[in-house]
């Protein structure tokens, strides 16, 4: 069995809440955990139990999926809040994230990095983030909307020739559609990534993988697939993204 390591989200103590207020919680998304957990896969959440058990752990792995979640802390690629108290981000799951991110890069084990995770990816290479998308790109079309939230899409560039390219190869460009979960976005291209996707009304990176086939498969989206999971509205299929990813997985582990 394939066994996928999954960086968790965080809730942190809040006494108001009635269960656990005091504790913080590490958890899956329910629709990720879905979507991975397919025949013959076994998530793993990673907790944040201290480095050296954390590599341990990490050793076991044979790939490593970033879910999406709260914003990266503009300190974690060196810049102020452009809006003081606003989008502060999470430096405690940075942090947690960044090394788990650096393990697998260097194990040369394969990545999807979703959402936030292809920001993080971004941040690992020395790219920075639009803080907010419409402060900073006032022309950009809508990426968020916490009404319709995983209901809103909009087309999708993939880059010819590219591995997205390849993996959609015969679905028609009105077909090539994701959702838009995100206000943040990747600023400045980190060292060694490449462009796989775009968003053509207004030029936002989509998607990006690692140049260096070396380092294994490191693909980042910024679109959710697993939002997409079994809806008729979906755009392009997630599980032929997913099942492209759990080839790689099974090469490297070979």
């Amino acid at each position: 069995m394939l066994k996928i390591g999954v960086s968790a989200c965080f809730m942190y103590p809040d006494p108001g809440r009635v269960v656990f207020g005091p504790k913080t919680l590490a958890y899956i998304e329910l629709d990720m955990a879905g979507y991975l957990a397919q025949k013959g896969v076994l998530p793993v959440l990673l907790p944040n139990v201290g480095k050296k058990m954390l590599e341990e752990i990490m050793e076991e792995m044979d790939g490593f999926v970033f879910q999406g979640g709260t914003d990266l802390a503009p300190e974690s690629y060196g810049e102020k809040p452009i809006v003081p108290g606003k989008w502060l981000g999470d430096p405690y799951r940075d942090e947690y994230e960044l090394k788990i991110m650096d393990f697998a890069i260097n194990s040369k084990k394969p990545v999807l990095a979703i959402c936030r995770g292809i920001q993080l990816l971004n941040v690992y290479f020395g790219g920075t983030l639009y803080q907010d998308i419409a402060t900073q790109l006032p022309q950009a079309r809508i990426h968020r909307d916490a009404e319709a939230y995983d209901k809103l899409y909009h087309s999708v560039e993939l880059l010819e020739g590219k591995i997205l390219d390849k993996i959609y190869a015969g679905v028609s460009v009105k077909e090539r559609k994701v959702n838009s979960v995100h206000h943040q976005a990747i600023k400045t291209l980190g060292d060694g990534l490449e462009v796989q996707a775009r968003c053509p009304e207004d030029g936002v990176l989509e998607a990006v993988s690692l140049q260096n086939e070396n380092r294994g498969l490191v693909l980042g989206l910024q679109w959710h697939p697993e939002f997409s999971l079994g809806k008729k509205e979906a755009g392009l299929d997630p599980l032929k993204l997913y099942q492209f990813f759990l080839d790689r997985v099974k090469k490297s582990s070979l």
